[in-house]
């Protein structure tokens, strides 16, 4: 699994221009899920981003974590996390997971999530969305569940 974390002020995702999802302080996480990727995958990533810790303290330093600060989560699938562009034009997306196991794992790992947070805002899993982000700072971290190649 492969997450882009971003620390923001306010993040949104909008289908169809209605707003399915929205939260104020906390991380928007982009989640990509590709072949090979288990529950394993899914409890080391959360675990991983709702412990980083990447809010600042009253010094200024990046030493809190979301549950430090009663921030909110939003959840995005992102298949595109995956894509390949290492060979021609066109990324290739033969590592991601498809359809009916990648939600599987997705609505896993935002399950998991509620457990620890209580609520936890989603993007709708495959559709195409519309995302708006206020960046806090901006502090974008990667996360991956394994070594990459």
């Amino acid at each position: 699994m492969r997450a882009v974390v971003q620390r923001v002020k306010s993040s949104k995702v909008e289908v169809d221009g209605k707003v399915i999802g929205s939260i104020k302080k906390g991380l928007n996480v982009l989640l990509g899920i590709c072949k090979g990727d288990t529950k394993e995958d899914v409890v080391y990533l959360k675990d991983k981003i709702i412990n980083l810790r990447i809010f600042q303290d009253e010094e200024g330093k990046m030493n809190k974590s979301l549950i430090d600060v009663g921030g909110e989560l939003l959840v995005i699938s992102q298949f595109t996390l995956y894509g390949d562009c290492r060979k021609g034009k066109r990324p290739s997306f033969i590592e991601a997971l498809g359809g009916g196991e990648a939600k599987v794992l997705y609505e896993d790992f935002v399950q998991q999530c509620k457990e620890v947070l209580g609520n936890v805002e989603t993007g709708e899993f495959g559709a195409d969305m519309e995302v708006t982000i206020i960046n806090d700072g901006p502090v974008t971290i990667l996360i991956e569940s394994k070594k990459p190649f």
